[in-house]
């Protein structure tokens, strides 16, 4: 995930604010798309049982309780270290695409950077084949990271990239990938094309984020919406379906809602108060 400047962690999630010198105000456009219900219950047991089984010192810790739990406790939170990994991961991948993007605008870049610390994390493929997809659909970078602010339902987000493409203008987000068994990179999930509407439909971009500088959003009318897919052995482009983008606009816009709803319950007080048995009957 990248870090744009007027995003900020918080406890109702990621936020963003008009300008460095304001306090956050709206949820992330990703912020509201979690509210979505999620069970990974299941995988984290399949990470953890499999970090487990794969421990050299299990052998020994069998009969052995001190030992046990540790090697239990170092395995449960192998779902937690995944995820952390990935997450570094895609950072660095985005890094890299952001890079080449400025580089093609005669921008300050850190192309060659990006790539040497792709290399030294294994990870160089996702480059070399980013850099093959950019060149096989000819992507015509407009503005790269670029953030951009909905006053009306209340929300802001950070796109990866809006560029043009034979002609089109599109709006694009990448996914950093694994690659299945068969060699093809994973698919994409449905939620990015409620991300990708959600862009759509800003209202203002921004212009400068140390004075909260914003213009109205340039590139809403009718855009081509593209899933990126960036794996270690291909790129997916995968355009968002036109006939659902109303549905999942009412989607994100629901979600939004949700989002504002816990907010209000979380700070209207407590929810449960503790109540004493009733009195005595009178005799």
């Amino acid at each position: 995930m990248t870090a744009p400047l007027l995003a900020h962690a918080t406890p109702h999630g990621r936020m963003y604010s008009r300008s460095t010198a304001d306090q956050p105000s709206v949820p992330s456009i990703t912020t509201v798309i979690s509210q979505l219900p999620s069970s990974l219950g299941g995988w984290f047991g399949h990470m953890a049982a499999t970090a487990l089984s794969r421990d050299p010192r299990l052998p020994a810790a069998l009969g052995k309780p001190a030992e046990m739990r540790s090697a239990v406790k170092e395995a449960a939170a192998a779902a937690e270290r995944y995820r952390n990994d990935a997450a570094e991961r895609g950072t660095r991948v985005h890094h890299y695409c952001e890079q080449v993007a400025l580089r093609v605008l005669g921008r300050e870049e850190e192309v060659d950077a990006a790539r040497t610390d792709l290399e030294q994390h294994g990870e160089v493929a996702f480059a070399e084949r980013f850099d093959e997809w950019w060149e096989l659909y000819d992507v015509r970078p407009v503005e790269p990271e670029i953030t951009v602010w909905n006053a009306t339902l209340g929300y802001a987000g950070t796109l990866d990239l809006v560029a043009t493409i034979g002609g089109r203008t599109c709006l694009i987000d990448y996914k950093t990938k694994n690659t299945d068994r068969d060699g093809f990179v994973k698919a994409l999930d449905d939620k990015v094309v409620m991300q990708l509407v959600a862009g759509m439909k800003a209202e203002e971009s921004l212009v400068d984020a140390a004075s909260g500088t914003w213009q109205p959003w340039a590139h809403g009318d009718q855009p081509l919406l593209l899933g990126v897919a960036v794996g270690q052995t291909e790129v997916r482009a995968m355009r968002a379906n036109p006939e659902v983008l109303k549905d999942h606009w009412f989607r994100f816009c629901a979600l939004r809602r949700a989002w504002e709803a816990g907010l209000q319950a979380e700070e209207a007080g407590r929810a449960l108060l503790p109540i004493g048995p009733p009195p005595a009957p009178a005799a």
